[in-house]
């Protein structure tokens, strides 16, 4: 594989704007290639090759680099770089290309120049990252100095009134190259300034300090230092509190009306620890991904200099590549010292001392691609068909619909096959635009693994969405095709009782499979879906995270599945199988909840949306939730209509839903999407786009606009003869789902491109513990 290939897919897809632009680079090359190909081409039509060659020998015009015993002095007078020193104390690096008046040699001064621009670049963003983890391994510093410290606490209650004395082998071991000295009141950075901490035992760690105490005491120190010590523990103690994160029911309950704040448990320092366990784990990934872009970002340079010695003939690489190496990217260190720091601290801390437990959790195993998932896709498809094809042969060649009771029996049967086929067949639609849309994310690189949250190493693949949707088809068709044999036999014999085992059981064991516990068909990604599915459900008491208000959207696309529920309770509680529709709509209680179960995935984005306009104090988050507000009246009305008629509810639903349409369609392109912007580098788009081709997105646009406003047909009721209603319900339900497929990838195309522009490439964890002295320098600041 070229390494222009190898170092996209390498790249960290939130940084990509920060890497060496090494295709850029190439264009440039080409375009000195081709000057010189053109050059050589006008030579030799002048003058013949031995002429040419004999003007070389004299002319001293012959350049052999490689084999010149002069080859160094040769390289010194190609390029000179320059550095120059920033107020910051940043230095820049501008090369001069000293061969700038030989032919072409501004192709080459071209080239010099963007090269220079790369290094330039790729050193302010190293410089930014690092100086950020060093800040932040700093506080995580102070982190851990909490959480050992309630440790001891926790195991030894009277640890105040212990004689603190310090061990001989409990020492602080600092990095020899840094001079700089702990000081009373100074930041704890044992992290960063490379102190073990894991040489002091945990089970003496009473002692524990969170100011600065010196390495070593005089003899008349060595009671001060004792007092300082206890000191020191009874301040952390003092000083840390539990971070209010409302992310349960009982801790925004609690938050909203009493006092959080608590004494610290022994549950509340587990969760403490799982919670910096997190912290610790997104850490190290941060820095492994800096680590990494550094060694690209190098790799890339030096190849880029190797192809320009081979076109340019010119050798400039050594010395360009020294300037490279001494350069901050080439140079710093800091990075792999956090990152043993890290691991040591983690290992001892938070596996046992087990470093092989330990490393697992911080370098979990990249995912493979497996050969069987794409055999059983491709088998469980052809199934699909196969029975699909069998279904509607078997209705034919029974012929149902021309018998007396045909039609009568199909509109009996459907109530329950109907929505069995809106339980399944949509949520199988569903699973297929999702899987085409994780094809799409990983083709354009839109980083879906991270804006999810993920676990890596457990994501899916659209191979693995597309087998589960198609394995969930084979299952539903053979238990149609099952349950319509045994009806169709047993209403031959005029038997009045549909067979009802079948439907209930496909539905049993459905359920059984998302909520088994074993770790089989992909128990990390179930268990993310019953968590995600629950926080919505518990909506506002969960913290909303993008995973919880994403599936909030996708379940508004699923009314007409969630009500099969209601149906399923209502035929299965009053058994009896003629006239079943009617006998559920006859019932007041059904006709409520049919209200309720429609407007249920409306109302719960509309609390999700007042609970973020709670939490960020964002306008944007307050209409959002009067678009859903807007949507629930429509939805409200739109039903009446259906269950009453009349031509006043009409004219209400149409007006009502109107409304809510433009502005859900509005807020689709123009918010979530992020098009049609007039003064963007591409007209009523945006200004960066992962679709090469433009007229994809005014195609979205346009079809997005056509599928809102499709449901017009359910209250126009046009007459549409070659149509059953059932049909086209079922039609523009299916239609809805194709919509919200289309609308969740520019969605998180635009998510993605929101986290380029801040290179946000990894998610803020909360930390567990809080300062009192950190809210005294805010308000100092």
């Amino acid at each position: 594989m070229k390494f222009g290939k190898i170092f996209k897919k390498q790249m960290v897809p939130e940084w990509v704007e920060a890497y060496m632009d090494y295709n850029g680079m190439k264009r440039v090359l080409k375009e000195i290639r081709s000057y010189k190909h053109s050059k050589l081409t006008r030579a030799a039509s002048r003058v013949s090759q031995q002429a040419e060659a004999l003007h070389r020998s004299f002319s001293g015009l012959s350049f052999h680099p490689r084999h010149s015993e002069h080859a160094g002095d040769i390289e010194d007078q190609v390029i000179k770089v320059d550095t120059v020193q920033e107020d910051d104390s940043r230095k820049l690096y501008k090369t001069k290309f000293l061969k700038k008046s030989e032919e072409g040699g501004e192709f080459e001064e071209l080239f010099f120049k963007k090269l220079d621009e790369n290094l330039n670049k790729v050193n302010k963003f190293y410089r930014d990252k690092v100086e950020e983890v060093l800040e932040e391994a700093a506080l995580l510093d102070k982190q851990m100095d909490a959480l050992i410290a309630l440790r001891v606490k926790m195991q030894k209650p009277d640890a105040d009134n212990m004689n603190l004395e310090k061990h001989p082998s409990d020492k602080v071991v600092v990095d020899t190259s840094d001079n700089t000295m702990r000081t009373p009141g100074a930041a704890n950075i044992d992290m960063v300034h490379g102190i073990e901490r894991t040489n002091i035992p945990e089970e003496e760690a009473s002692h524990i300090v969170a100011d600065i105490v010196p390495v070593s005491h005089t003899d008349g120190d060595e009671e001060e230092a004792s007092i300082g010590d206890k000191q020191d523990l009874r301040e952390i103690l003092e000083r840390v509190k539990m971070n209010d994160v409302l992310e349960s029911p009982i801790s925004t309950l609690k938050g909203v009306f009493g006092d959080s704040n608590e004494p610290i448990s022994k549950k509340g320092l587990k969760k403490a620890e799982e919670q910096l366990r997190l912290v610790f784990s997104e850490f190290y990934q941060k820095l492994r991904r800096l680590k990494e872009y550094s060694f690209m970002n190098l790799l890339a340079f030096s190849k880029i200099m190797k192809k320009y010695e081979k076109i340019a003939s010119r050798n400039a690489s050594r010395n360009y590549m020294k300037i490279v190496d001494n350069s901050l990217i080439g140079s710093s260190d800091e990075v792999n010292r956090l990152l043993e720091r890290v691991e040591v601290t983690f290992v001892k801390h938070f596996s046992s001392g087990n470093r092989r437990e330990g490393m697992k959790c911080l370098r979990p195993k990249v995912k493979r691609e497996r050969h069987r998932v794409t055999f059983f896709s491709g088998f469980f498809s052809g199934c699909s068909i196969a029975l699909v094809i069998a279904v509607v042969f078997k209705i034919e060649s029974r012929k149902i619909m021309e018998k007396n009771y045909g039609t009568e029996y199909m509109a009996n049967i459907i109530p329950l096959y109907r929505k069995l086929f809106y339980l399944f067949g949509f949520i199988i639609l569903h699973m297929l635009m999702y899987s085409a849309n994780i094809y799409f994310w990983r083709r354009y690189r839109v980083n879906y693994t991270f804006i999810f949250g993920f676990k890596q190493g457990t994501e899916l693949g659209y191979r693995e969405v597309f087998l589960v949707s198609t394995g969930l088809a084979v299952l539903a068709f053979v238990c149609f095709l099952l349950n319509l044999q045994l009806d169709m036999d047993w209403r031959m014999k005029d038997h009045k009782k549909l067979p009802e085992v079948i439907p209930l059981g496909l539905v049993t064991i459905v359920l059984f499979i998302l909520f088994c516990p074993f770790n089989i068909i992909y128990r990390s990604s179930r268990f993310f879906f019953i968590r995600s599915l629950f926080h919505c459900i518990c909506a506002p008491l969960y913290e909303v995270t993008l995973p919880d208000f994403f599936l909030g959207d996708h379940l508004t696309s699923q009314v007409q599945a969630i009500r099969s529920f209601e149906l399923f309770i209502c035929y299965y509680g009053l058994g009896g199988y003629l006239q079943r529709q009617n006998k559920c709509h006859s019932h007041g209680v059904y006709n409520a909840f049919y209200f309720v179960v429609a407007v249920i995935p409306y109302w719960l984005r509309f609390l999700q949306c007042i609970r973020r306009l709670c939490e960020e104090k964002e306008s944007v988050h307050g209409y959002n939730a009067l678009k859903y507000m807007l949507t629930i009246i429509a939805v409200i009305i739109r039903t009446a209509y259906e269950l009453k008629k009349g031509r006043t509810w009409m004219i209400l639903a149409l007006v009502s839903s109107g409304v809510a349409t433009g502005m859900n369609t509005f807020w689709d392109i123009v918010i979530d999407w992020g098009l049609l912007r007039r003064h963007s580098q591409n007209p009523y788009l945006r200004d960066k786009l992962l679709v090469p081709h433009k007229s994809v997105y005014f195609a979205a646009m346009v079809v997005n606009v056509v599928l809102r406003v499709a449901w017009m047909q359910l209250v126009l009721e046009f007459n549409l003869k070659s149509l059953h209603k059932i049909a086209v319900t079922s039609i523009i339900s299916c239609l809805e789902i194709v919509r919200r497929g289309i609308w969740s990838f520019f969605r998180l195309e635009n998510e993605h491109l929101n986290n380029v522009g801040k290179y946000r490439a990894f998610k803020s964890v909360p930390h567990p513990f809080h300062y009192y002295d950190d809210d005294d320098v805010d308000k100092d600041d």
